[in-house]
Order: C-alpha cells, then sequence, then structure tokens
C-alpha cells in the first residue's frame, strides 16, 4: 500500500484480520460469522454472548457474559447452529468471558408504566392466571399479566386481551 493510500472499510480490515486467525468456520470465515451473529441469534443474545476464537478443532469459543448464559446457550447450541446456517461451526462452546461492549443505544430498555394496573387490568390478569393449579405461582402471574397490561395501556398498546 502506498502510504498516501487509505486503508479499505474497518468492515474489511476486520474481515481481513480475522480471516487471519485460524480455520474457516462451516462454509464462511470467522468474520463472516461475527457479522451474522446479531441478526442470527437476536440483540438480547448478542448483548451477552460473542464469537471470540476458533479451536483447532474448529470448535467456536464464544464469550459469556455470565455463567448462567453459558448454561442457557449451552442448552440452545443446537438452535443456535441451525440459525447460522452455513456459517455454523461443528461446535459452540460457551464461556465466561469479555463480550464487546454495546452503547446505551442498543440496550433494550425498559419503560415504567405511570401508573400501577387498575382495578379492571388486575381483574383480567386473574382470569389470565385462573387455570394455574399453584396458588403461588398463580399468584405470580396474575401480578406479572397485570403490570403488562398496565404498561401496554400506558405505551398506547391497549387491546382487548
Amino acid at each position: 500500500m502506498n502510504r498516501h493510500e487509505l486503508p479499505g472499510s474497518l468492515a474489511d480490515e476486520v474481515h481481513r484480520e480475522l480471516g487471519r486467525l485460524g480455520p474457516r468456520v462451516g462454509s464462511g470465515s470467522l468474520a463472516d460469522l461475527v457479522t451474522l451473529w446479531p441478526s442470527a441469534v437476536g440483540p438480547v443474545i448478542a448483548a451477552n454472548a460473542w464469537p471470540a476464537r476458533q479451536g483447532r478443532d474448529g470448535t467456536v469459543i464464544v464469550h459469556v457474559s455470565s455463567s448462567t448464559w453459558a448454561q442457557e446457550l449451552t442448552q440452545l447450541e443446537a438452535t443456535i447452529r441451525e440459525r447460522l446456517g452455513e456459517l455454523a461451526p461443528e461446535r459452540l462452546r460457551f464461556t465466561v468471558g469479555q463480550v464487546p461492549e454495546r452503547g446505551r443505544e442498543s440496550a433494550p430498555t425498559l419503560e415504567r408504566s405511570s401508573h400501577g394496573p387498575t382495578e379492571l387490568e388486575r381483574g383480567k390478569a386473574r382470569e389470565i392466571a385462573l387455570a394455574i393449579e399453584n396458588p403461588a405461582l398463580r399468584e405470580a402471574v396474575a401480578r406479572a399479566a397485570a403490570l403488562s397490561l398496565a404498561r401496554s395501556v400506558s405505551r398506547g398498546l391497549d387491546r382487548p386481551v
């Protein structure tokens, strides 16, 4: 490269560097897998799990934010590999490690309802949970449903239940 030339796009440079790191994943490179990862696994998983490197045996090591994520995603490995399609490695291994930090704009936010559930919303919620036999679980589901109904009304998503 001539010293007056600008390097290619950042994505091209990252892609090139990741391609140097080892064997290919599935029918693509680790860079291809990293590019596809967020759309294949969704924003919540992508914020807590990220392909970090590839082992000599072709296993892709995925860093996760906690041991809970590691356990959960290990159970979902087949589903994740299916979503990755042709780029899926033979095996994914989830281990606690550094996950790229996302900006605030990409993190899902929870909004508080401006008001608590009304008596009508609590009644609808009790109806929803009525079939649950376990009293503690029934009460927990009813509370969660009432809060969800209140939240949908405060966000203008009022729909018949």
